[in-house]
């Protein structure tokens, strides 16, 4: 099967209405892609996206931007997108700019991301996303781990990055600016350069991605992806989330991170689909969901601080008919946000999961519409064969047994992971043992098969002999009526080696008390098994999140052992289950 018949075969899939046939061809479709053979050579830029998308709908928009709080926006058809693309690349090759060399991209939501992307894909350079929230000791330390030979940056972060190679001793071949600085060059010279370009001959195991992962539980490793693993690997990513040719899909996520190369990237133009990108400072949920109304989404995934907003809106305002899919990602969401956006919509939030490392692993696809357990993340993707093992590395096989979710690779390596933590061989050889990956998260499967995320390894909580997963406990709380979300993490405790300890964010309208924090706990013990109840609930007005939504349990963590080892008392809003003798018969 050639390439570009692939892609076809997913574009005619996602077409598809009859779902149990839609199910049936996809697994048949990722059986064959599973043993298939790849090419040594592939260029998914000059294959798929000029030679099947610009050649087929030139004319069709590819992308579609605007600014939610200006109302600015642009359109680009897929002949324009390849041209800005072209001309980016060909300005970097008179620059000095070869195959192999890397590109850190330091952008917001702009159109400009989406064609220096493509520039990189082309010209054979490895992309190296940055998120524009870095500081510059964090800037440093990518500098120092890797550094860069390209740089594009909007203005606002130029002058940091440049702070940034200075201490670091490196010199980039060629710095580009989104407006204007002293020793960069304006991106607006690229309207200068030849709109054709001719495409690198990237052999299909090429690195052409290197995302530096967002650190939820130590420094962040280097996450090299090829030719082939995103370009095709990504596929599972465009079926889970149905996307069709005939769609405008959006995804709430900004640049810097892996997210955003499966969504509003490779998702939708996978298939030749129109991509948007909203622009905004600080999110807005009115104003953001009036843009996705605007521009008629009809596909739209975002994180679960975004889904957790939404649901506490008045949506009646927003003209959300073309709404088609609601696609949930980068941390699993809790149920009651599922039902409540089903309430306002009559769309069900199908939840997925993946990693850095992946591509959309387990999930719920299209043809789980009116089958979804809410809370669970679905089943596996056909294109990765995962399992659950127990500590000890042996396949779990009774249900609701919590585990380690492991995709095994005696059968075939999935197209869609990672090639290698680059630089990292320890790394490596922690995570690929016995014909396993672990992906560091574990989960359980009940008996009719279905998937439940429990945490990641290093966040369940051991609590005397019980193992307690944080989501599980934070998706029992944010049930009650005055809860806008929570975290919840294990702090250490001489008896029980740790303990349950929640932080709470109270929606608009509540406030701190004695008598609220009774009431979540008794609302924990009729809900969950009493070894799971929080033994401490403190109530703050945020908790510390990477820029993809995901809770940093680790810093909590951290900030637990700081005041313990300083001998430091209770906080502000901080109540302990032990202090409230209207719970002394439920301990």
């Amino acid at each position: 099967m050639g390439m570009e018949l692939l892609y076809r075969e997913v574009m005619d899939l996602n077409r598809m209405e009859d779902n149990e046939q839609k199910q049936a061809k996809a697994k048949a479709f990722f059986n064959t892609l599973n043993s298939m053979e790849m090419p040594d050579c592939f260029n998914w830029a000059e294959e798929i996206f000029e030679n099947l998308h610009v050649k087929e709908r030139g004319d069709k928009k590819a992308l579609i931007w605007a600014d939610i709080t200006t109302k600015e926006s642009k359109s680009y058809t897929y002949k324009e997108f390849a041209a800005h693309g072209n001309q980016c690349l060909n300005l970097l090759r008179r620059s000095g700019v070869e195959k192999g060399n890397n590109m850190y991209m330091v952008v917001p939501i702009v159109p400009e991301t989406w064609f220096a992307s493509y520039a990189c894909i082309k010209g054979g350079l490895v992309a190296v996303p940055t998120a524009t929230t870095m500081t510059l000791r964090e800037m440093e330390f990518r500098f120092e781990t890797y550094p860069p030979d390209v740089i594009v940056a909007a203005e606002t972060y130029a002058s940091m990055i440049d702070e940034a190679m200075a201490n670091m001793g490196v010199k980039p071949k060629v710095k580009l600016v989104l407006g204007t600085k002293d020793g960069w060059t304006s991106y607006a010279e690229l309207e200068k350069e030849e709109k054709t370009a001719e495409a690198a001959k990237t052999k299909s195991n090429d690195l052409l991605f290197c995302f530096f992962t967002s650190g939820t539980t130590g420094l962040p490793k280097r996450v090299g992806h090829t030719a082939v693993s995103y370009p095709v690997g990504h596929l599972s990513t465009t079926v889970m989330a149905g996307i069709r040719t005939d769609d405008i899909h959006n995804n709430l996520g900004a640049p810097g991170w892996a997210k955003w190369a499966w969504s509003s990237f490779f998702g939708p133009l996978n298939v030749g689909a129109t991509a948007s990108g909203f622009y905004f400072g600080v999110l807005d949920g009115e104003k953001y969901l009036e843009t996705i109304s605007t521009h008629k989404v009809t596909t739209f995934c975002a994180p679960p601080t975004a889904w957790r907003m939404f649901i506490n809106l008045d949506t009646s305002k927003f003209d959300l008919s073309h709404l088609r899919q609601s696609i949930g990602a980068g941390e699993p969401l809790n149920p009651e946000v599922i039902s409540q956006w089903k309430k306002l919509t009559g769309t069900e939030i199908r939840d997925f999961y993946g990693q850095t490392e992946s591509t959309a692993m387990i999930g719920n696809p299209p043809w789980m519409k009116g089958k979804m357990k809410s809370g669970s993340f679905g089943y596996p993707s056909y294109m990765y064969d995962v399992t659950l093992v127990d500590d000890d590395g042996k396949e779990i096989t009774t249900p609701d047994e919590p585990g380690h979710i492991v995709v095994k690779l005696d059968k075939w390596r999935s197209i869609g992971l990672f090639t290698e933590y680059i630089g990292n061989p320890e790394k490596m050889a922690s995570v690929f043992r016995d014909n396993y990956y672990y992906t560091g998260d574990r989960a359980s499967i009940d008996a009719d098969g279905y998937w439940w995320f429990v945490g990641r390894a290093d966040d369940v909580i051991k609590s005397s002999d019980f193992r307690v997963g944080p989501f599980e406990v934070e998706s029992a709380l944010i049930e009650h009526y005055s809860v806008g979300e929570a975290a919840v993490v294990g702090v250490p405790d001489p008896k029980r080696h740790q303990l349950v300890k929640a932080y709470v964010i109270l929606k608009k309208g509540y406030e701190p008390s004695r008598e609220l924090a009774l009431e979540l706990f008794q609302h924990s013990i009729n809900i969950l098994a009493k070894f799971k109840i929080p033994r401490i609930i403190e109530f703050i007005p945020e908790v510390p999140k990477t820029i993809s939504g995901k809770i940093r349990r680790i810093e909590l963590r951290e900030r637990e052992v700081v005041r313990q080892e300083k001998s430091q008392g209770p906080v502000n809003h901080e109540y302990f289950y032990w202090d409230f003798p209207e719970l002394s018969s439920k301990k």
